[in-house]
């Protein structure tokens, strides 16, 4: 990837985990003048010798220019941090891993020192940092100003994507994306499970099984769509009462496999309080109608 249309803003890295390694070495790469700290030293040497600066304090870090990104352990390593440290005028860029509650609270926090503030949620690994091929993106919510300011620079290791000005938004849509691929994997986990000692290669499965959860993507927009009308009914192919009464399938297979259902149990339980809460009013209806219940 080219970097030549991209202003070679300055900016401070707090934070050289593994994440933090690879958004430094991105920006350093498309030659975005780079100071850089972390709590043990030694992570830095590297990066010093592609062309950081490594401060020796938060406070010497802070103070080298305007935007300051954080990539930290959690929320806490970002109050230990920044504690006694002038953020007045800076511009404050979180990516560390936080719920919606840390990013609003601290969004609070950082206004009442003077800053603005945006919090990030990383959508990608380490290795797809600075590959477009990757996919790899950054939900961002809270300054919308501050976005617009530095969306150039912030968009060099990875895609940028603005979610609104709550800045709880980008961690909530982080999560919810999150929690939806350990679901999925739930699922190919147990799959795999199921032939474990059979007859069957795991690469015989594979492909059948990939095929299978792109052709069932339909739900996702089908759940949408339903959420938003709060229509559970209209056009239904396979009903709840349907979907309950061969649930039992799947446990007895898993029985006779030797496998623990405890991966699907949680979902398949769900739907069937759906149907007993009231038969006749949920019997015929789409799946989806079962989401309402996690609410507490």
């Amino acid at each position: 990837m080219t970097y030549d249309n991209v202003p070679k803003r300055p900016l401070t890295l707090l934070g050289l985990g593994d994440m933090g390694t690879a958004l430094a070495r991105t920006w350093l790469a498309a030659g975005h003048p780079l100071t850089v700290w972390n709590r043990t030293p030694a992570k830095a040497a590297a990066l010093a010798a592609e062309g950081a600066v490594v401060a020796a304090s938060p406070v010497e870090a802070v103070a080298a220019g305007d935007l300051v990104v954080l990539c930290l352990l959690d929320d806490a390593s970002v109050g230990q941090t920044l504690e006694g440290v002038d953020l007045t005028g800076k511009d404050l860029v979180n990516l560390t891993t936080g719920t919606p509650g840390e990013g609003r609270e601290r969004a609070a926090w950082a206004q009442a020192r003077g800053a603005r503030f945006t919090d990030g949620g990383i959508m990608g690994t380490p290795v797809m940092i600075g590959v477009p091929a990757s996919g790899a993106y950054v939900f961002y919510s809270g300054s919308r100003a501050l976005f617009d300011a530095h969306r150039s620079t912030l968009e060099v290791p990875a895609g940028a994507r603005f979610v609104g000005e709550d800045p709880g938004h980008a961690a909530l849509y982080d999560v919810a994306l999150l929690s939806g691929m350990y679901g999925l994997f739930a699922g190919i986990s147990h799959a795999f499970a199921l032939i474990e000692g059979e007859d069957i290669a795991p690469k015989d499965l594979a492909p059948l099984l990939s095929e299978w959860l792109g052709a069932m993507g339909f739900f996702v927009d089908n759940a949408a769509d339903r959420l938003t009308s709060r229509d559970f009914t209209t056009g239904v192919v396979s009903n709840l009462a349907m979907q309950v009464a061969g649930s039992g399938t799947l446990l007895r297979t898993a029985a006779e496999q030797g496998v623990s259902a405890e991966l699907l149990t949680p979902y398949l339980d769900l739907m069937r309080r759906r149907l007993d809460a009231a038969p006749e009013a949920h019997s015929g209806e789409d799946t989806a109608g079962a989401i309402t219940l996690l609410r507490r």
